[in-house]
Formats: C-alpha cells, structure tokens, sequence
C-alpha cells in the first residue's frame, strides 16, 4: 500500500479561466456605445487600457461568476477570442492599478442618469407617480475594508470601513444616485450635502434632525422621515382617521409644530405627525412608528404605506452586496472604491433595463449562466419574456 500523499498548506491554486468560459459579448458590446465618451478621459500616448474599457471589464467582472478576482479580469484580458468578441485589450495588473487612481469616478454620474432614465415605472404604485415629486428612499449600507485602507478608519480596535449612501427611485425600483464616504461620515450630514430639488425624500429615524427637514424644503423637496418618540410638538389640528388609514395600522394623525425654544428650524412650519402600529414577525408586542412629513394633503394610509416601501432599499441592499458581489472590493484607494461601487450600480441598472423590471436573483442567475455559456441568447430572451408581466 502506497503512503497517503502529504498534507498541503495554504490556499488552492484558482483555476485557469479559458475562452469557453466567457460568452455575452453582446450585451457588453451593446454599452460600449455609452461608455464612448469615456474615452479621451486622461488620455495617455504610453495607456493601453482606456477609462471605456477599464468600466467594460469590471462589468465582465459582475456578470461573470468564473471572474472572481483583478488577477481574474487580468487572464481573461489575454484570451484572444474573448479580446476579439469585447474589442478589449489585453492589459497588465500595473496599468489596472493605475487606472483606479486615474480615472475620475464622476463621470460615471451621467451614465448612471442615462440608464435610470431608460428604466420603466410599470410596476410603480400610481399613487406615487401622482405625488408631484419623485418618492426617494435614502439609507446608507456598509462595506468592510482592510487596515491598509487608512483613509477609511472608522472607530478605535483597527476597524475600517467604507459606506455607500444611496438614493433609490421607488418610480424605477432602481439605485438613481450614490456616494461613498469613510464610515465615520454621518448619514444626515451626506444627505444635507446632496439634496436636490423635486424629490420627496423617505428617511429613517437615523436622518431625524430639525435643520435637515428644513433644509430639505428649502430645496424644494419634501419629506417623510420616522421619528425618535421623545419629540417636542404642538398640537394644531387632531385629524379623523378613516377606515382605510386603520386598516394601514395607523392609529393618530395630527397636525402640530415642532421644536421648542432652542430648536426652532420647524417652527414656522405645519408639520403631519402620523402614527402607525405594524406587527412584529415574531409576533410579538406591535412596534408604534412615528412618521413625520410636510405633505399636509396625503392621505394618511399614503404616509404609511410609503414608510413602508423604504424597505426596498434593504432589499437592494442585500442583493446588491451578496447577490451582485459589490461587497467584495477592487480597490484600496478611496477613488477605486468609487470606480468599483459605480460600475456596481451601473450593472444592476443594466439589468432593470434589460428585463423591464427590479433584478432578482433568478434572473441573475439565467444571465450569469449565459455569460458562462451555459445557457443560451434564445433560452435568455425566454426566460425575460416569461417574466410575470409588472403590475401597474
């Protein structure tokens, strides 16, 4: 009997990726086009890989399961019928590198615009595309970093941490704007930097602070932002509740001021406190929510149900990190990060648009096994067809 074969340390060798493992090109070359302006960005005679190609690649990355890592995209870069079907280059790890210090991530902003404007509203609840404002959820979700990363400290014991703050279209279902801060960054203060006229904004009780809500009307938004229970208000106006608010779980609608003497940035201002019991998913004691908004006119079922529907961006959240893979980064640098996180978002609105509704995980899987190979354009086009259409 021959001895057992010794015992090896350390991590596997990562299998060799080959053409065969690499198909989809079709869809890659089908946004090319939009990322062509792209291209004379820090243009370099000595640069082989051009901002255009470097976002085409991360793309692959996302679509991709085989591509698992940089050294990953580096190896599929030299398969010469991948490079002849995507019209990329072959490039080095050194210029990969560099491009993730080079390129500005702002210029991806209008792209991610251009594909949010190409999305559909089919399966939005009509009553919110009747609000007169874009309804907008705004969270903040975080992504692990390593020690080296210095600029994304976050607390005392080595902890380092970056987070994506996000705006997300309830109209679209759909990311529609993004900034990446250290974690130390607070999520109000990022907001108070971004706000921007003709949005009705749903916050949770982390974005309760007085000057927000009034900096946001003085943009010309509005609010619908879930309270600490220890507010201070006055009331003006105690409202009837109708059977169609109760049966949302909202138990009190009022109208009152809020603040005092020291916080008077709501003062001058009619403010709607709604308050709602939702049930527990262990059953237990209902949770009570307080809801505060500056739409005096919605129906209080409205309010409710669009408290409600922030999570939403939970559920992208989720699916963005561990479906999508965007929790996994590319990069060390702050501007990397930004690059990675981008084309990140910029694949999951691809997909919305390809398919005419949210992603799912079902359908990410149909088109990351085509992109393998393993299933083909016809049986793609079947699987987005057969679809349940969106309901309006």
């Amino acid at each position: 009997m021959t001895d057992p074969e010794p015992l090896r340390r350390g991590r596997r060798p990562t299998p060799a990726i080959h053409a065969r493992d690499v198909r989809g090109a079709k869809y890659l070359r089908n946004i090319m086009d939009l990322l062509r302006p792209l291209r004379t960005h820090k243009n370099c005679t000595n640069r082989t890989l051009h901002y255009d190609e470097y976002v085409a690649y991360l793309l692959l990355y996302f679509f991709n399961p085989v591509v698992t890592s940089m050294r990953g995209l580096q190896q599929v870069s030299t398969l010469e019928e991948v490079r002849g079907k995507l019209g990329l280059p072959r490039f080095s790890l050194g210029s990969f590198s560099e491009a993730r210090n080079v390129f500005d991530p702002d210029l991806l902003e209008p792209l991610l615009a251009q594909l949010l404007a190409q999305a559909s509203e089919a399966g939005a609840d009509r009553r919110l595309t009747a609000l007169g404002l874009t309804p907008t959820v705004v969270d903040s979700t975080m992504l692990q970093a390593l020690p080296k990363m210095l600029w994304a400290f976050w607390r005392t014991g080595n902890v380092h941490a970056v987070k994506v703050h996000l705006e997300y279209s309830l109209l679209k279902s759909a990311p529609s704007r993004a900034t990446v801060t250290p974690a130390r960054r607070p999520d109000g203060r990022v907001l108070s930097e971004q706000l921007t006229g003709g949005k009705l904004y749903v916050l949770d009780r982390g974005y309760t602070d007085y000057a927000l809500m009034a900096s946001t009307l003085a943009a010309g938004s509005s609010f619908v932002v879930r309270l600490q229970h220890h507010v201070e208000a006055k009331t003006i106006e105690e409202r009837a509740v109708g059977a169609a608010a109760r049966r949302r779980g909202v138990v009190s609608d009022k109208v009152v001021r809020l603040g005092s003497k020291k916080k008077r940035a709501l003062w001058d201002r009619q403010i709607r406190l709604v308050m709602v019991r939702v049930p527990t998913r262990d059953g237990g004691e209902p949770t009570t929510l307080l809801l505060a908004t500056d739409r005096l006119d919605l129906d209080a079922e409205l309010v409710a149900d669009l408290y409600r529907y922030r999570w939403q961006i939970e559920l992208f959240f989720r699916w963005f990190k561990t479906i999508l893979g965007a929790g996994r980064l590319l990069a060390l640098s702050e501007n990397g990060v930004r690059l990675v996180v981008y084309c990140a978002l910029i694949a999951s609105l691809l997909l919305t648009v390809w398919t005419g509704r949210k992603p799912t995980k079902r359908t990410y899987e149909m088109l990351c096994l085509h992109f393998l190979g393993w299933a083909s354009e016809h049986e793609l086009v079947a699987h987005i067809e057969a679809l349940s259409p969106a309901v309006d």
